[in-house]
C-alpha cells in the first residue's frame, strides 16, 4: 500500500521539489548591472521610485549575493526594465518557488520600467522570473494604482492571469502642487498651528531656529554625518537598530546618498537651534517625486517636537519646489506624527504576480504567504498589549 500524506506535506514538497529551478541564482546579481544603462532608465521611467536608483539598491543591499535582478530589454538591447529580487527563502524563510522584490527596508518595491515602452518592459520583466523557475513573482510595497502595476496588469491579462491582493493599505502622502501654508492649515487647523509656533519659540530660546537644505555632495556628507549621529541618540540606538550601530550599512547608504546628490536625487534637511541640531532628515528625489527616508531627532528637546516642526519646514521646502509634484512619507500606515500633517493618503500593498497559467503551485503559494502574514500582524497586535 502506497503511503498517504497530509495535503499541506504534499504541497510542500512539491514547493520544495521546485525550489531548485526557482533559485535567483540563475539572475544577475545587482552589482552586475550596467550602472549607466540603470541610470539612464532612471531619467525615463514610466513611475519614479527613488529607492529602486542604482547606487541606493546596491548600498541598500550591499554585498549580499543573495540579491539578484530581473531585467527586460528591446530589440536593440537597451535596458528598458528592473526591479531587484531574492528567493522566498530569503525574504520570508518559506520555501516557496516564488521571486520576492529586494528592498531591506520596505520602502517602495515598485519596479521601473521605461515609459515608452512599459508594456513590453512588464511582459519581459515577468518572461525572465518565468525563466529563471520561478512560479511567481511576490512585490511587496509597490504602488497599487501606478502606472507599473497597471503594466503588470494587462501582462498578466494578456496570458489570463491576474495579481493576487496579499494586503493593501494607504501611508502619508503630500501633493507639493498645493499651497503649503492652505494644506497644513487644512491638516492640522488653525489652533494646532498655534501651537507649533508657540513650540518653535520655545526652541528659539536655545538659538536661532534655522532649516537648512543639504544638496550638494559634501553638504550631503556633512548633513548625513549629522542624521546617522541624532538618529542614534534617539530609542534607535538604544535598541541597538539605528544605522550608526550597523557601521558598513551606514557607510554604503552615505556613499549612495553623496553619488546621488550629484545628480539632485538626494537632499539632507537639519533643524537646528543656534548651533545645535535637534532634527534631521534623509530625502530622495527621483523625477518629480520625493521620498522621506527616514528622521533623527535630539530627544532633550523633544517637549518643542522637532521632528514635526522638520517636517513642516519640509512641507513647505516641497510645495515652493516646482520641480517636485508628489512627496511620499514612506511610514508606516496610520502613523501618529506625519498622517496628521501630510493628509494626502498612498495606496501601496503586497501584491503576487502567477507566471503560468493553470499552475497548481499558485495558490499553495498565496495561501502561505497569506498565512505568514497574518501570523506577523497577530504577533504584532499582542506585543502591543
Amino acid at each position: 500500500m502506497a503511503d498517504t500524506f497530509p495535503a499541506s506535506s504534499l504541497v510542500h514538497h512539491r514547493a520544495r521539489s521546485a525550489m531548485g529551478s526557482a533559485m535567483p541564482d540563475k539572475l544577475p546579481d545587482v552589482a552586475a548591472i550596467d550602472e549607466p544603462a540603470w541610470c539612464d532608465l532612471a531619467e525615463r521611467v514610466v513611475e519614479p521610485n527613488g529607492y529602486y536608483l542604482p547606487e541606493w539598491v546596491i548600498a541598500a543591499n550591499g554585498d549580499d549575493a543573495a540579491t539578484r535582478t530581473l531585467t527586460a530589454h528591446d530589440s536593440a538591447g537597451r535596458l528598458i526594465g528592473v526591479v531587484p529580487v531574492v528567493s522566498c527563502w530569503r525574504a520570508f524563510r518559506l520555501p516557496l518557488p516564488a521571486l520576492v522584490s529586494a528592498d531591506p527596508f520596505r520602502s517602495l518595491d515598485t519596479p521601473l520600467f521605461d515609459r515608452n515602452a512599459a508594456d513590453e518592459a512588464a511582459a519581459k520583466l515577468l518572461s525572465h522570473a518565468r525563466a529563471s523557475g520561478a512560479r511567481a513573482l511576490v512585490l511587496r510595497d509597490v504602488a497599487r494604482d501606478g502606472e507599473a502595476v497597471s503594466a503588470l496588469r494587462r501582462a498578466l491579462a494578456a496570458s489570463g492571469l491576474a495579481p493576487r491582493l496579499l494586503r493593501g493599505w494607504t501611508r502619508a502622502s503630500l501633493d507639493a502642487t498645493g499651497d503649503a501654508e492652505a494644506l497644513l492649515r487644512d491638516g492640522l487647523g488653525s489652533r494646532k498651528l498655534k501651537e507649533l509656533r508657540r513650540l518653535e519659540r520655545r526652541l528659539g530660546d536655545h538659538g536661532k531656529v534655522r532649516f537648512d537644505v543639504a544638496r550638494g555632495r559634501d553638504e550631503v556628507a556633512r548633513g548625513f554625518d549629522v542624521f546617522l549621529h541624532l538618529e542614534d541618540s534617539g530609542w534607535k540606538g538604544r535598541r541597538g537598530s539605528s544605522l550608526k550601530r550597523q557601521p558598513e550599512l551606514a557607510s554604503r547608504l552615505r556613499s549612495a546618498a553623496i553619488a546621488m546628490a550629484g545628480r539632485g536625487q538626494c537632499e539632507v534637511i537639519t533643524l537646528s537651534a543656534g548651533a545645535t541640531a535637534v532634527a534631521a532628515g534623509v530625502v530622495l528625489r527621483h523625477a518629480d517625486r520625493a521620498y522621506f527616508f527616514k528622521l533623527g531627532i535630539d530627544e532633550s528637546f523633544a517637549r518643542c517636537s522637532p521632528g514635526v516642526l522638520l517636517t513642516l519646514a519640509l512641507t513647505r521646502h516641497l510645495c515652493a519646489d516646482p520641480d517636485i509634484r508628489f512627496a511620499d512619507s514612506t511610514a508606516s500606515a496610520q502613523h501618529p506624527m506625519i498622517d496628521p500633517i501630510w493628509r494626502g493618503r498612498f495606496a501601496v500593498g503586497d501584491l503576487v504576480l502567477p507566471l503560468r497559467r493553470r499552475d497548481p503551485l499558485f495558490a499553495p503559494i498565496v495561501a502561505a504567504l497569506s498565512a505568514r502574514d497574518s501570523l506577523r500582524h497577530f504577533a504584532k497586535r499582542l506585543l502591543k498589549r
